[in-house]
């Protein structure tokens, strides 16, 4: 059994008895919320499926095979734990050993360096097969409650900032930093991770864009083949290939555009009329117009939704090139919920699965991580879709976890069974019974 090898430790008190504290509490464990990890991850087949898509050069009896060396990793990215040093602790841990697939008293899980010899043995090859396997993920998710109708694809760009001088780390102008800029796809109606593909700090926003489209078309029509597919996403992806792309292939696009003086020429008349109706009402004025224009780049003219708002603060212009034929509002509507889905879900990867932490020296090391934060963020998901209930807001994964993941207990280890003895004061108990009753699960 692990035992803390520091002296115990004395505690301010309020009360009229002194605190002293010892991390040597027998088989306990902090994150009591891990079995509903461990069901969320039986119920995806997640971790088994992407330590398939790994290459094993090891020979023989090993001692931590590959799934349980990513349930542990995944596992303890979901719990708030990052780092590979913390391993070397939560190791020990009984209820992660029991998620993992071990008994409280079977030997502990993997430390630190076997972690980094993991991640140091992943190649690009192995990385896009960990992508397809997510991908896959994905397409027996979506496709349970019937074949969709539609698909919303969520294209951005984010910055990961840089943690040393690691592999692909450059200055990048716009953010102002040293950084990667990973291009991330995701369900702009589920908030599914699609795709996640780690570049170099100074890569376009739409560098690998079309790309990555092309192939994700071609897997969902594989799959569905009358799905109407849409992609949105902001002026990084405004690129004439994909506008190209997308009207050869049926594919509807929203996508911001940059501001140029023709643009905002075209606007002037509207954004005119705003003002002079903001002078009569004496407060912010917003008008939608659309109209037909051409980049040089351009083979053809396209439709362009543009927005004249007279502010307090001044004016604002703002413009989208759409094939939608919806509306201009209802199109430049459509167009700004993408920073209610996408940018949640970029807050939930890099705030609640250390999306952000990629701190390898080695660029597919790195890759390797960014996949695991998804892993994660899937883990995470899932049990927040199975709390979904009109009388619950949504949960950040923040929240979550504090709700119902970090919660104490004692793990008692019997011949029949394993007993969970939870904190009695936890708030979190409600949300345990919802869990616990959900209809799928009986």
């Amino acid at each position: 059994m692990f035992q803390s090898a520091t002296s115990p430790i004395r505690c301010f008190s309020s009360a009229s008895l002194p605190i002293e504290a010892s991390f040597d509490g027998p088989q306990l464990t902090s994150d009591g919320g891990l079995v509903w990890l461990a069901e969320a991850d039986a119920a995806l087949g997640l971790c088994a499926a992407l330590a398939r898509a790994i290459s094993d050069p090891r020979t023989g009896p090993v001692q931590y095979p590959l799934e349980l060396l990513i349930r542990q990793r995944v596992f303890q990215i979901a719990c708030g734990y990052e780092d590979q040093d913390d391993a070397d602790s939560l190791r020990h841990d009984p209820l992660l050993k029991l998620a993992c697939g071990r008994l409280p008293s079977d030997p502990s899980l993997a430390s630190q360096p076997t972690f980094s010899r993991l991640e140091n043995a992943i190649d690009a090859r192995m990385c896009y097969r960990l992508s397809l396997a997510l991908l896959q993920i994905y397409l027996r998710t979506r496709g349970r409650a019937g074949t969709p109708d539609r698909i919303v694809l969520d294209f951005d760009g984010t910055d990961d900032p840089a943690h040393g001088k690691q592999e692909g780390i450059a200055y990048h102008g716009y953010y102002q930093r040293y950084m990667y800029h990973p291009l991330l796809v995701f369900d702009g109606d589920t908030g599914h991770p699609l795709t996640l593909v780690l570049r170099p700090g100074t890569a376009h926003a739409g560098r690998g864009a079309l790309a990555i489209l092309k192939r994700l078309v071609r897997l969902l029509r594989r799959t569905w083949p009358d799905v109407v597919i849409e992609l949105r996403a902001d002026s990084g992806f405004a690129l004439p290939a994909i506008y190209t792309y997308c009207d050869g292939h049926g594919i509807t696009y929203t996508i911001g555009l940059g501001s140029s003086p023709r643009l905002e020429a075209m606007a002037a008349p509207l954004l005119a009329k705003a003002k002079e109706q903001r002078a009569e009402q004496g407060e912010t004025v917003r008008l939608v117009a659309d109209g037909q224009y051409a980049a040089d780049s351009w083979e053809r003219a396209r439709r362009v939704v543009y927005k004249a708002e007279a502010l307090e603060k001044g004016p604002n212009t703002r413009f989208v090139v759409t094939n939608r034929q919806d509306a201009p509002d209802a199109v430049y509507t459509w167009y700004i919920q993408r920073g209610d889905r996408p940018e949640s879900c970029i807050k939930d990867l890099k705030g609640g699965c250390a999306g952000d932490r990629l701190s390898d020296h080695r660029f597919w090391a790195n890759q390797f991580r960014l996949l695991l934060s998804a892993a994660a963020y899937w883990l995470l998901d899932t049990v927040r879709r199975w709390l979904n209930r009109p009388s619950l807001p949504r949960m950040q994964f923040a929240t979550l976890r504090l709700q119902v993941l970090k919660i104490g207990g004692w793990v008692r280890q019997r011949l029949d069974l394993v007993q969970l003895h939870l904190a009695s004061s936890h708030p979190g108990e409600p949300l345990w019974q919802l869990l616990a009753s959900r209809p799928d699960r009986r």
